[in-house]
């Protein structure tokens, strides 16, 4: 497991019994190098999510096994899974998920008051750009400052990964790529994996893998060469 963040093997999905069972996933293989950022592309249905949820300790597999580096999430406790995410995952996701009567800075200090070694809100918010809007409450916020605050919630605690499942879906081009940016600019600063779901293709431009999902399967990995920056990325 030398420097990979994760590994899956066999990776298993099953909602439901029977005639009315839905395979999510089927007997997923992957790896996933440390400090990437790895876009997960395909339709709904085709199981992004699912392995997204599974290897951020928000679900369980059915079968097969999942590892963050040499820690078998599979065979975790629930207490064991909710330490996993508390001390080395971020998540963001395509709603904002904001606290309504907080400000920017109290909802950031929100994940701060749990993390180990977080780092301060007001220091989260200016990574995001957002350090003039601190004390502004979400209604305050346009769609894509929200998905900030949320981007620095998620970051403040330092996370070794971030999950990120459709952080643009609700955004226009400029803005997501704003937030893509913010994103890339994460991955640089602090080191973190970025994995990424979404349904927007051009978005793989900037991943330094990208890995193509079909009807609960992987159907292709691609290492990408030449990758762009967010700026570059045309919507």
């Amino acid at each position: 497991m030398t420097g990979l963040a994760f590994a899956t093997h066999g990776l298993t999905k099953v909602y439901g019994e029977g005639r009315a069972a839905v395979h999510a996933l089927r007997g997923v293989d992957l790896e996933i190098p440390q400090g990437e950022i790895v876009v997960l592309l395909g339709p709904s249905g085709s199981g992004k999510s699912t392995l997204l949820n599974i290897i951020g300790g928000l679900d369980r597999a059915t079968d097969g096994t999942a590892y963050f580096r040499d820690q078998n999430l599979s065979e975790m406790s629930d207490a064991a899974l909710t330490r996993y995410r508390r001390e080395h995952v971020g998540f963001v996701f395509q709603f904002y998920n904001l606290m309504p009567s907080l400000t920017a800075h109290e909802n950031v200090e929100l994940v701060t008051e749990i993390a180990a070694d977080p780092m301060d809100p007001d220091e989260a918010l200016r990574l995001v750009g957002l350090d003039k809007r601190s004390d502004h409450f979400p209604a305050q916020l346009s769609g894509g400052e929200q998905q900030r605050v949320a981007i620095a919630r998620a970051i403040a605690k330092q996370p070794e990964v971030l999950f990120c499942d459709e952080p643009t879906g609700a955004l226009d081009s400029e803005t997501g790529r704003a937030v893509l940016q913010v994103l890339h600019d994460v991955n640089a600063r602090l080191g973190s994996t970025v994995l990424m779901v979404t349904h927007n293709a051009s978005t793989a431009a900037m991943a330094d893998r990208v890995i193509h999902f079909s009807d609960g399967s992987i159907r292709e990995v691609v290492r990408n060469t030449a990758k762009l920056a967010p700026s570059e990325i045309v919507w």
